[in-house]
């Protein structure tokens, strides 16, 4: 006996999974901010999101989001994103491929002019795909985020592998970003579980702290991830070239670059004068997908300096999903093994 059938569609974005939900159950709020908050406290909705995370279902580093209506007729949907810890609060990647989804799947017609613009409310604001097309075929797509800015240039964060120098920037959500070089490490599979154990030390040792609190929007304090960076000089054309591996929540690797961590990157690049107006950051990740990112625009956010990022990158279906649950099944919602 089937008793519940829950229907996804499946991205990936530089490697990095996001499973689509459009079937979800009605949220509380008026806008996606508000939503995202019910959506913590409600069991039906966040069950679904335990259930598709975790396994047999989903994995312990799977990514998804929750289609819900728009905070007003200015976007075309609005969208909880969600891992196997929470919910957060922005997520460039998934916006990537939500932008692919809206054009492949016809809820939005395809632009005459090759670029179809997807708007999407997220819980850190209104951020837009831009969907690059050839005929029918998707090419590329841009992630357009919120202003992203650094708030502290550097904190000295005590580890069992020594000191950690931290900048502290929001591209969407907070992260903090340190050289794997100041361990000894790098960026590959072979440094990732000492990475990981760093990331959790770090923002343990932040999050009580004032640097992990947003000076605008008490919903989005707290360090979301940790972004170990490594610097792989400049290209032909003098663009800085950079290789990171983002772990976030609690101890989830991205395996693309990172969105909204790759705009905070841009962000601290940018104030440093390491990634001027005009130059491309290519961002590669721990797998070797790489993005472009750039400063398309410069401003002020709560007195500080602030860019608006945009990263390219391209997002691929890999499946459709029809999960089915057994009121007979006593592994529901799941587990999650590390």
């Amino acid at each position: 006996m089937i008793t519940q059938e829950i229907f996804t569609i499946d991205y990936h974005t530089g490697g990095e999974p996001f499973r689509i939900v459009t079937d979800v159950p009605e949220t509380a709020g008026a806008t996606v901010a508000e939503r995202r908050l019910a959506a913590m406290a409600d069991a039906d909705v966040d069950g679904l999101r335990r259930l598709l995370c975790s396994e047999p279902r989903g994995h312990a580093d799977m990514y998804g989001g929750f289609v819900v209506p728009p905070d007003d007729p200015g976007a075309h949907f609005g969208v909880l994103f969600w891992h196997k810890d929470g919910f957060s609060t922005a997520c460039g990647h998934g916006t990537m491929a939500l932008g692919v989804w809206a054009v492949e799947s016809g809820l939005l017609p395809i632009d005459a002019s090759g670029i179809t613009q997807v708007v999407i409310d997220v819980p850190s604001g209104r951020v837009t795909a831009q969907v690059a097309t050839s005929g029918s075929r998707v090419t590329a797509v841009d992630f357009v985020n919120v202003p992203s800015y650094v708030l502290h240039d550097e904190v000295v964060v005590p580890t069992s592998l020594g000191p950690a120098p931290c900048a502290i920037s929001f591209g969407g959500a907070l992260y903090a970003q340190v050289p794997a070089a100041a361990f000894g490490l790098a960026v590959d599979v072979a440094s990732l579980p000492a990475l990981i154990g760093l990331s959790r030390e770090i923002k343990t040792w932040l999050n009580p702290t004032f640097y992990a609190e947003h000076p605008l929007d008490s919903p989005l304090s707290g360090i979301y991830g940790v972004i170990f960076f490594e610097e792989q000089g400049r290209d032909a054309h003098g663009n800085p070239r950079q290789r990171n591996v983002t772990v976030f929540a609690d101890g989830e690797v991205d395996r693309s670059p990172c969105g909204s961590g790759t705009c905070a990157r841009v962000a601290t690049l940018h104030s440093t004068g390491r990634l001027r107006q005009g130059e491309i950051l290519l961002h590669s990740s721990i797998v070797g997908s790489e993005w472009q990112a750039r400063v398309t625009d410069t401003l002020q956010v709560a007195g500080r300096d602030a860019v608006l990022p945009v990263v390219t990158g391209r997002a691929f279906r890999t499946g459709e999903h029809r999960f089915v649950v057994n009121p007979d099944d006593d592994m529901v919602p799941g587990f999650v093994l590390r």
